[in-house]
């Protein structure tokens, strides 16, 4: 097994990097460096036109490998790395192929480079590969470094207090106790923009986003009576009136990754990102876990 980053020179700057070595480094594992290079689309074709192509592949897997080798050697010069070059026609396919290849544990992307500083930014790749990849991909935020402690220290889990998200739950419980870090859960209640039309008023707002919050707290508290999670685990309802504002109110801290979880969706699409996971992607402040359904 071992730890997958999707690189490309020019694509997402050296976020994604130092986000793998410290998942690999984390997970005690390997890391392997995969840049998917356009593959042609004309067959047959000139073979001068063939010669040109598979040399400007060639380079341009080469200065990729050549830039990802020199971050990480100087984040972690110890750490075992490997190197493949993957062509296919879109770069979410090439991961895949990747990801199955190379017996990936997880797969690593950075967010799209249009975003802001300290932003999940979902591209068009990343966005494909949360409707099909089969293991635990992890995004990072634009302009994220490996903390100074070198690995992973927390693993807040998103819990929006449903059955079906028990999973989810019981899954980052029994990952946190593999790894050694301390888990945290949160129900975000967020009562929205535009909640209710404007005559009901907003102190009435209020009182049912305060309803909410005493509902998700009770939803936590079953949690650890239930058994999924011990009693040392951390839990708490992040409120606000939007969802920047939500996850702007609790503390989060150097090392911590936000997981949630997603629902089968068919054999072909493995998982599916409802509205909340979307919301909790955009505005996340740390990098996000998404684990498949």
């Amino acid at each position: 097994m071992t730890v997958v980053v999707g690189y490309l020179t020019g694509k997402a700057g050296a976020s994604p990097l130092h986000l793998a070595v410290g998942a690999a480094r984390t997970l005690q594992t390997s890391l392997a460096v995969a840049t998917v290079v356009p593959r042609p689309w004309m067959t047959p074709s000139p073979a001068r036109i063939d010669a040109e192509y598979a040399q400007y592949a060639a380079q341009l897997a080469s200065t990729s490998a050549e830039q990802a080798r020199q971050v990480i050697s100087e984040l972690d010069s110890e750490l075992e790395v490997t190197f493949h070059k993957f062509a296919h026609r879109s770069v979410s396919d090439g991961l895949m192929e990747a990801v199955e290849s190379l017996n990936a544990e997880a797969l690593v992307l950075g967010s799209a480079a249009d975003g802001k500083l300290g932003q999940v930014v979902v591209g068009s790749t990343a966005d494909r590969l949360l409707h099909s990849c089969p293991v635990p991909l992890v995004v990072s935020p634009r302009g994220y470094r490996r903390p100074r402690s070198g690995g992973l220290s927390r693993i807040t889990v998103a819990y929006p207090g449903t059955r079906d998200a028990v999973d989810v739950v019981e899954r980052i419980a029994a990952l946190t106790q593999r790894l050694g870090v301390t888990m945290r859960v949160v129900t975000f209640a967020v009562r929205g923009r535009s909640m209710y039309p404007p005559l009901v008023g907003l102190s009435k707002e209020d009182l049912i986003l305060q309803e909410w919050i005493e509902q998700a707290q009770d939803s936590l508290r079953r949690l650890a009576t239930d058994g999924v999670i011990g009693e040392d685990v951390e839990v708490v309802v992040a409120s606000g009136s939007a969802w920047d504002e939500a996850l702007d109110s609790i503390e989060w801290i150097e090392g911590e990754v936000l997981a949630i979880g997603t629902s089968p969706a068919g054999a072909v699409r493995r998982v599916f990102l409802g509205e909340r996971g979307t919301k909790i992607l955009r505005y996340s402040p740390l990098p996000v876990l998404v684990l498949p359904g």
